[in-house]
């Protein structure tokens, strides 16, 4: 059979395969928001009815979305990740080029992100009708869509989800190197978060634990789905190097399946505290129909790591192809399933919502003691997920090198694991709880988070370790974990962000932008931005501490009396900065504290005035502990060149070509000359010296 003809046969069971996996998820779909009653008509006294139209056209364009969002993510992936690189030019290392197949792939992301735009244009119109109860008619010849689009969380959300993808859809047609095409696939990671995190994540209970929790969700979902989608499809076409772009999706897959898993597990227990909810609420027996389907999936993700993969290994590829395009339709079925869940309303919290409760997520906390900032934990999410993510990946590197008999300094595993600790002690104990509160102790998590932690984390060497501990990629020219880590280090954006001036700059400058503009209030009222705030103080700690302490390979490196001008040129501005506070006649971000004002605090003003005396006076610690580190760092690297030039000289002397080859041995042979000619004229000069 000739290669077009197979290729033909190949495109007739992609079509079939779509097909199967459409109807799949709109059959699960349309069941799921008739159990749930979502598109039962509701007649409110007051509020109109959008119609039958929204009522239906909304779920089943957001589920389109959906789809769209993930095949694009996974085309995007299998180009950039999945699918080898091919040779290098001349043989160069990381300089690969994107196969055939993988631009093929580009190109089909670009017309993917096209319909993911067009179904989110059509979802931001359905929300507009269902929000106001209007017709969509009537939304799309009035003036309605243009004046909410702004003022709607959820417009505003879908509007940055048709812009991001227009933009992919445009780059795609052209991209053609492996750098363009993950920045492409991180710009689509990007374009998945708005819509969950407006949905019912951001109403929830606890919706600190929500937001992260669908944010890692949704984050996981995408390339599970779309690289699954992708890799069967590469499959019935009877491409190249399916094997590789199967094992790598194998072990992609099973960490997706591992974080949607736990996500999912907390998504729910946020949204239904209560266990008999699962079976007697219309959004708990949803919730348990998406867990039996995720067990099939995990069902599914076994059967081909223990069966498929080997026998694709051994070139008997149609065990595979079968398997994974039923999984597809599973998988679709679930997301057909999701979309119905998030259009159904889950159980309404038990109790009275306080408007401080309905702000940070709990009841407000007794006054304040240096015992309740130890005791009264608080559980967030996302630093505590990033917390174990760090800790266990510098573990298995720690551990890996031990295992081939390398040896990694114990000083900088305690190093980091106490920066880790830092972390935890003002993201997860009394401090997290009380600093939405009082503005002092908010001031005290943004110290440690912009000031301490990095400091360990850096010296802790992360990136040295990963590069020594991560192996090459197997095939030459390609691009796995630790060529990507490379390029990035030489990429030019790390020359500009890392250049000492910019470092400095992004450390300074960015805290006074935060706290004297509006910025700092909107981060304040929004759990996502608290997030962004407080990972941006970690951010540029870490960047500007890791080009004045230099421990890992950096684009320059400053001196040690460079290091110690930039050091003492840097820490004034804080002290500047708690000053200004100090100084303040009016309090920051006024709205945010006369709402979540404490009975027993004193005045925002005051407490913004402690918080100035805290950041005035903090500086000095970081200042002291860097000093030390630095002068560690410049003994040992004295010493290490002190030994340096001894072997150097050692070698000169052992292969006999005299000292004139050895710099050292040089300035010592000139330093004995000229003894020597002291002597003899001393000698000469003998008994005729006067007394």
């Amino acid at each position: 059979m000739s290669k077009a003809a197979v290729r033909s046969g190949g495109g007739t069971a992609v079509a079939w395969a779509a097909v199967i996996a459409a109807a799949a998820a709109v059959a699960v779909l349309v069941a799921g928001l008739v159990l749930g009653g979502s598109v039962t008509e509701k007649v409110i006294p007051g509020l109109g009815d959008a119609g039958v139209v929204t009522r239906w056209g909304l779920p089943v364009s957001r589920m389109v979305m959906d789809l769209g969002a993930a095949l694009t993510v996974g085309a995007l992936l299998a180009a950039a990740a999945l699918l080898p690189l091919e040779g290098g030019r001349g043989g160069r290392q990381g300089a690969g080029t994107l196969s055939a197949d993988a631009v093929g792939y580009l190109r089909a992301a670009s017309w993917l992100a096209s319909a993911w735009a067009a179904a989110a244009a059509a979802t931001l119109v359905f929300t507009v009708a269902d929000v106001l109860g209007q017709p969509v008619g009537e939304v799309l010849t009035g003036s309605e869509l243009s004046s909410y689009v702004g003022s709607l969380p959820q417009g505003t959300a879908l509007m940055l989800v048709v812009l991001l993808a227009v933009v992919v859809a445009l780059l795609a047609r052209t991209t053609t190197t492996p750098a363009a095409a993950f920045g492409l696939l991180a710009m689509a990671g990007v374009a998945l978060l708005p819509p969950p995190l407006t949905g019912h994540s951001a109403s929830a209970a606890n919706h600190s634990v929500a937001v992260t929790g669908v944010a890692l969700h949704v984050a996981a979902i995408a390339p599970w789905v779309g690289g699954l989608a992708v890799v069967a499809t590469h499959a019935l076409l009877r491409r190249d190097k399916l094997p590789v772009m199967a094992e790598r999706f194998s072990r992609m897959a099973l960490w997706c399946y591992a974080v949607v898993g736990v996500s999912g597990f907390v998504n729910v227990i946020s949204r239904l505290p209560d266990p008999a909810e699962l079976v007697n609420t219309d959004y708990g027996r949803l919730a348990l129909g998406k867990i039996v389907l995720f067990a099939a999936l995990g069902w599914f993700g076994w059967w081909h790591r223990t069966r498929t993969l080997p026998a694709l290994a051994g070139r008997r590829p149609w065990a595979f192809t079968r398997l994974a395009g039923v999984e597809v339709a599973v998988m679709a079925a679930t997301m057909g399933l999701a979309v119905a869940l998030a259009r159904t309303a889950p159980p309404a919290p038990a109790g009275e919502e306080t408007p401080v409760k309905a702000l940070i997520g709990y009841d407000m906390p007794p006054a304040l003691t240096p015992a309740r900032l130890a005791t009264l934990w608080q559980f967030d999410f996302f630093f505590a997920v990033l917390v174990a993510v760090l800790g266990g990946v510098y573990l298995a590197g720690v551990v890996r090198l031990r295992r081939r008999g390398d040896s990694w300094p114990l000083g900088r595993t305690v190093s980091w694991f106490a920066g880790l600790l830092t972390i935890v002690a003002v993201t997860e104990t009394g401090v997290a709880k009380y600093a939405p509160i009082l503005f002092s102790v908010h001031m005290v998590q943004h110290m440690v988070l912009n000031m301490l932690t990095p400091i360990f984390l850096v010296v802790g060497a992360p990136v040295t370790l990963a590069l020594r501990a991560l192996k090459p990629a197997a095939v030459r020219g390609d691009r796995g974990p630790r060529e990507w880590l490379t390029a990035a280090l030489h990429s030019r954006f790390t020359a500009i962000v890392a250049h000492p001036a910019v470092a400095t700059i992004i450390f300074v400058a960015s805290t006074f932008v935060l706290y004297f503009t509006s910025l700092f209030e909107s981060a304040m009222r929004n759990h996502l931005g608290h997030i962004a705030m407080t990972l941006h103080f970690l951010l540029a700690g870490s960047l500007f501490f890791w080009v004045l302490l230099g421990v890992d390979p950096a684009p320059r490196r400053l001196p040690y009396p460079g290091r110690l001008l930039l050091l003492f040129v840097t820490m004034p501005f804080h002290a500047f900065f708690g000053i200004a506070l100090m100084n303040l006649s009016q309090p920051l971000a006024r709205g945010w504290y006369t709402a979540v004002d404490p009975p027993w605090g004193g005045t925002a003003l005051a407490d913004q005035h402690t918080g100035g005396a805290i950041a005035w006076g903090f500086g000095e610690i970081p200042t002291f502990i860097v000093l030390i580190f630095l002068a560690f760092q410049w003994y040992f690297d004295d010493q290490r060149q002190a030994r340096r030039m001894d072997r150097k000289a050692d070698r000169a002397e052992a292969a006999g070509g005299g000292p004139e080859e050895d710099e050292l041995a040089a300035y010592n042979a000139r330093l004995a000359k000229l003894a020597e000619r002291d002597r003899l004229a001393k000698d000469g000069d003998g008994g005729t010296t006067t007394p």
